[in-house]
């Protein structure tokens, strides 16, 4: 799903919106399809980052599409702002602060690896997403976490534990799958 420049900038006007709407209500915004592009209102998956002063404040998104892309927006970013639990909820006074990023996920796909070194070697930093599951354990890393993760090593094994896995934990039934993203922001 490629967006033009009005697309995406309607997508950063409405996650701001759905976080004030939270302030206001304690409840996402709802959005109205027919206000939206046709491409805005076809099923998509997104994460919306939340950031303050370069900081994570919030990050809550979808991995596979199951609604319309602007009503994953709004409500990830509502969540984002008060229902990711590694942060207290958003307080009005940090409202100002805020600068938000989209990521829109294209769909995953497996990879097909019989060792960790093989799977790093498969690994393409800086443009992969990675879902990593073993032992009814789930998690993922935007693209975007290559920045501060930058060696394919540290990048799994990072991942590895926001699983609840040991960083040097190995299995045959570990499956990963990659994707890529479509990004934009305020930020």
């Amino acid at each position: 799903m490629m967006l033009d420049d009005r697309e995406r900038q309607t997508l950063l006007q409405v996650a701001a919106e759905s976080v004030r709407h939270g302030l206001d209500t304690g409840k996402p915004l709802k959005v109205k399809l027919t206000d939206y592009s046709p491409v805005l209102q076809q099923d998509g998956a997104s994460f919306v980052t939340l950031t303050i002063q370069q900081q994570l404040r919030g990050c809550v998104g979808m991995l596979k599409p199951t609604r319309p892309l602007v009503e994953d927006v709004a409500k990830n970013a509502y969540s984002a702002a008060f229902e990711d639990t590694r942060f207290s909820p958003l307080r009005a006074a940090e409202y100002a602060q805020l600068k938000y990023h989209i990521s829109i996920l294209n769909p995953a796909e497996p990879i097909e690896f019989d060792s960790e070194s093989d799977l790093l070697q498969q690994l393409r930093p800086g443009v992969d997403g990675l879902i990593l599951e073993d032992r009814g354990r789930r998690a993922t890393f935007l693209p975007s976490v290559w920045e501060s993760l930058p060696k394919a090593v540290d990048f799994l094994r990072h991942l590895k534990m926001k699983a609840g896995l040991a960083p040097d934990y190995w299995s045959s039934s570990l499956k990963a799958q990659r994707y890529s993203v479509e990004e934009f922001g305020n930020d």
